[in-house]
């Protein structure tokens, strides 16, 4: 049995960015942090994370004496985020053999191994920075609607920020509590005076939605094709199916129809060398039949061999090789007894010949070149407006243009050398000087620059000349360093500025403790994590309904499910009482998770007064509502509508309280919150 200073330490192998960041994180949600690098840091990008450090050893990470020293077996995680996929790798195995319960988390990209590695050891987690990260690159990208937008289960979620303009239909003097669906859920509601939210719930639920207010919500779209691919398997061949085959391809019906289709591809090809290739073969095989004919006829007493054989090394060049050495009937100088159209005829199959040779020639040398030009030729135009440049082709960068493509995004990107064919999407590539290549790809009518270079005052400066270009364009910028980013954010206020490390090291640390974290996006300069629960005995979600972990934790429940047998729920309803065995996916800030991992509930700050009830019925209808949404006993609920007028003794949560008065209010019951000023619990 562990205890609970064991529960509560990580083990961090790597002081580069990444690794820096994680400490830093990890120190948010009060864990003790060890860490062990080869050499002493000599740049510490956060100032006071030598601090943040329990103890700093210097050594060999895969070595079992300094994973001894740093007290691994006393540890809950290690995170291994050297920059050697080999060293993450073998640390990680050393670290499980010291301690079988440790959980490792590896920087690495080879997938399939790490896919084998979880099903073989697990509790084990990995991986690849630049795909953490690309997401958010990729939804900034899309401009202020769209800032996220993620898969559950073949279910399509988008997250929206939506701007209500005149007209809209949701200015239609509503509620905005009201705009929550059964397939969507509201993140935040802010008018054009107030000030962005920190966290989810941040918003009235009975403010009227008005003109120039921003909503940001959660919704689910089209769902994703669910039909079976077909088959790719083979068919073992069988003698009797190979002879049925035959049979059917030498019937003259087929043998016409793929003549016909022959000729019909050729015609209508566009390769003009291969459609002269085609006439000429035909020219050639005919011309060959003829000569087989003529010389037979012209000398009755040649063979059948000889027949073929003259024509053929004719058309191959062979017109003096043949009247010199093959002899016709005996004949010792066929050449003097030819007659001279047949002497022609001979020679026009010569000259017939090595023109053929040397269209077979250009045919071969313009495969080759079409081949090695395969890139250039297949790369799309550049679009000429609403496309997103994409400035630096590095892994970041390829990560990202993939993600823009499957978002049907059009894309154009911008390379100083040339990149590998393979790992490179179909899109249209520039390749030149980064200031030349700017004039070249519509940054005029573009909708958005990213920069993913390698070094963040060449990504600023970049940024800075796009900008400068055309000022209503939209900036995404790159950067490795928190601090050099919240300067930047805080002096370019038009760029978007996200760092790698930092957005890398929050999926890092909400999976050092056990986490499974499916996405993220960003939310007002905040990273919200898409994260799934495996609800078990004992920890702090089970036993809660599901307006507690919402409004208690800071989160937003979006999928529920009860046993691998069941389907799951999609935005469920928050009336739901949570138990061992079931699944829970939420959208949740770091903040949340921390909550959610020390077992803090947010103080129930509201009670609820029940007026009266309208109608006998309502004393019924009102007991059944209070007792669902609250998760009180029915019969406290009851005893409390039968004396009228009085107060619900469970304190409640601001949402959850406007939530049950407008219940209650549908089955003829008044009722309205009061804020509580003291909070204990």
């Amino acid at each position: 049995m562990r205890t609970q200073a064991e529960l509560n330490r990580f083990l961090v192998c790597g002081l580069g960015s990444l690794g820096q960041h994680c400490v830093a994180v990890l120190k948010q949600y009060g864990a003790t942090v060890i860490a062990i690098d080869r050499v002493p840091p000599q740049d510490w990008e956060i100032s006071d994370l030598p601090n943040l450090l329990e103890e700093l050893v210097i050594g060999d990470c895969r070595l079992s004496s300094i994973l001894e020293q740093a007290r691994i077996r006393q540890c809950r995680a290690v995170l291994l985020l050297t920059g050697s996929e080999r060293v993450n790798t073998e640390a990680a195995l050393a670290a499980r053999l010291l301690n079988p319960q440790i959980r490792p988390l590896v920087r690495s990209d080879k997938q399939r191994l790490n896919r084998l590695l979880g099903q073989n050891l697990g509790n084990f987690a990995a991986f690849e920075p630049n795909q953490l990260s690309a997401s958010a690159f990729a939804l900034a990208a899309l401009g202020a609607e769209t800032i996220g937008y993620f898969n559950l289960d073949g279910q399509l979620f988008k997250v929206a920020k939506h701007q209500i303009q005149p007209g809209d239909a949701w200015s239609a003097c509503r509620q905005v509590q009201a705009l929550n669906t059964r397939i969507r859920r509201i993140l935040s509601h802010t008018s054009a005076s107030s000030r962005p939210p920190t966290q989810f719930h941040e918003w009235e639920p009975e403010t009227l939605v008005q003109e120039g207010d921003t909503l940001v919500y959660v919704e689910v779209v089209d769902r994703l094709s669910d039909n079976p691919q077909p088959s790719t398997a083979k068919v073992a061949p069988t003698p009797q199916r190979f002879w049925d085959r035959l049979l059917r391809s030498v019937r003259p019906r087929h043998l016409t129809h793929k003549w016909h289709k022959f000729l019909q591809s050729n015609y209508y090809s566009q390769n003009r060398v291969q459609r002269i290739a085609t006439i000429y073969c035909f020219t050639v095989f005919v011309l060959w039949l003829c000569g087989v004919v003529l010389y037979q006829l012209n000398y009755p007493g040649i063979s059948t061999i000889e027949a073929l054989y003259a024509p053929a090394v004719l058309l191959l060049g062979g017109y003096g090789d043949l009247f010199g050495s093959v002899k016709f009937a005996s004949q010792p100088a066929p050449a003097e007894h030819m007659p001279m159209w047949l002497r022609l005829f001979s020679f026009g199959l010569t000259l017939t010949g090595e023109a053929f040779v040397g269209v077979l020639y250009a045919l071969i040398t313009d495969s080759l070149l079409s081949s090695r030009l395969k890139f250039l030729t297949r790369r799309p135009p550049i679009p000429e407006s609403n496309h997103v440049v994409l400035i630096g082709i590095g892994p970041l960068g390829q990560r990202v243009a993939a993600l823009l493509q499957e978002l049907k995004q059009p894309v154009v990107g911008i390379s100083r050398t040339e990149v590998e064919l393979d790992s490179l999407p179909q899109i249209p590539l520039v390749i030149s000087r980064i200031v030349d290549a700017l004039a070249k790809v519509n940054l005029a009518n573009a909708k958005t620059v990213i920069v993913t270079m390698d070094d963040d005052l060449e990504n600023l400066e970049i940024g800075l000349m796009a900008h400068a270009a055309d000022p209503t364009t939209n900036l995404v910028l790159q950067t490795y360093d928190q601090r050099f980013s919240n300067y930047v954010a805080r002096m370019f206020p038009y760029a978007r500025v996200l760092c790698s490390s930092a957005l890398s090291a929050e999926v890092f640390a909400a999976a050092a403790f056990g986490e499974n974290i499916l996405s993220l996006f960003h939310f007002y300069h905040q990273t919200v994590l898409v994260t799934e629960y495996r609800i078990e005995a004992g920890d702090t979600l089970n036993g809660l309904m599901l307006s507690e972990v919402a409004y208690g934790y800071g989160v937003i429940p979006i999928l529920h499910q009860k046993s691998n047998y069941e389907l799951p729920k999609f935005m469920p309803s928050y009336e739901t009482r949570l138990s061992g065995g079931e699944r829970l996916i939420v959208l949740a800030t770091s903040l949340s998770l921390q909550h959610i991992e020390r077992g803090k509930l947010a103080p129930r700050d509201w009670q609820l007064r029940i007026e009266a009830a309208l109608t006998p019925e309502a004393i019924f209808e009102g007991a059944h509502e209070i007792a669902q949404m609250t998760g009180c006993s029915i019969g406290t609920a009851r005893h409390l509508m039968h004396h009228l007028p009085g107060l619900l003794p469970h304190r409640l949560y601001n949402h959850q309280a406007q939530h049950l008065v407008h219940k209650l209010s549908r089955v003829k019951v008044k009722a309205h919150s009061i804020a509580l000023t003291n909070t204990s619990q």
